[in-house]
């Protein structure tokens, strides 16, 4: 190979784009709200790839061309598409938190968190002392603006570690938090349906400061206008009226799933 050949290659190399999964979606994403068009993830690849160029170089005023091709694509990985858009945009970040287990930790963690929308929230009691929450965060200002709440939780002594890029957690462990929790007494389990906006979460979370521990707890935003939402809440039985009284209050629509089968058999704090 030549010594000019050869330069020519290495800034060739130099200029190669490494995208992540998640990037790959985002850019499936971009092309489906540009063109309605959807690709399959290769096709992808080109758009990927220029939109992390841009992102390095700074580079303006260019044309820049990238090849969309494929409809290697169904249903079932469009799904998976949608749940990773997210995070390759920087829309969203994965947190793994460590809080206290007593009466209004949860809410005490929104409130650090600030106005700002929980896209997903899993947790399942396991120890009298601390609860270990696996929780989404919508971003507006991307990487900087996570790492603004990072030091925020760290500032209130609340250990973090971010799983935003985390493989095996955005893939399995997000869908696994959950079980039996031996021992646990006076849990009943609701269903609800929350208001898609800012404080609709703090808003439940206020209500329960009355002393009402919240033991489960499953959230993910959908992309509908309102949020679905599996709650487990430790009520004495000479408490259930006038918690009744407090969902009646509340307004969002509820179900009471206690005797669910489901509940009974992977959930039920009574094993």
């Amino acid at each position: 190979m030549g010594e000019e050949t050869f330069r020519l290659a290495r800034e060739l190399v130099d200029e190669i784009m490494i995208v992540s999964t998640d990037e790959i979606c985002a850019a499936i994403k971009d092309i489906f709200d540009d063109t309605r068009s959807i690709v399959e993830p290769a096709g992808a690849l080109g758009v990927a790839g220029v939109k992390k160029y841009v992102e390095r170089t700074g580079i303006t005023g260019a044309n820049l061309i990238a090849i969309n091709c494929g409809a290697n694509i169904n249903f079932d990985r469009l799904r998976h598409v949608a749940e990773r858009a997210e995070l390759g945009e920087r829309r969203e970040a994965l947190l793994a938190v460590t809080i206290p287990e007593r009466p209004g930790s949860f809410r005490k963690f929104c409130q650090t968190i600030g106005n700002r929308s929980i896209t997903e929230f899993n947790y399942r009691y396991a120890d009298a002392q601390e609860a270990q929450v696996f929780a989404g965060i919508q971003l507006t200002e991307g990487k900087e603006e996570k790492n603004r709440i990072i030091d925020a939780l760290r500032e209130q002594d609340y250990p973090v570690i971010d799983m935003s890029d985390n493989e095996m957690a955005k893939l399995h462990v997000r869908y696994m938090v959950g079980g039996h929790a031996p021992g646990i007494c006076d849990e009943i389990l609701y269903r609800f349906q929350f208001p898609e906006r800012p404080g609709a979460l703090l808003k439940f979370l206020t209500g329960m400061a009355r002393g009402w521990n919240i033991s489960l707890f499953h959230y993910r935003n959908h992309g509908s206008d309102h949020g679905r939402v599996l709650v487990g809440i430790q009520v004495p039985d000479a408490e259930r009226p006038q918690f009744h009284q407090y969902l009646h209050e509340l307004g969002y629509p509820f179900w009471e799933e206690t005797e669910n089968p489901a509940y009974r058999l992977f959930l039920d704090g009574r094993g």
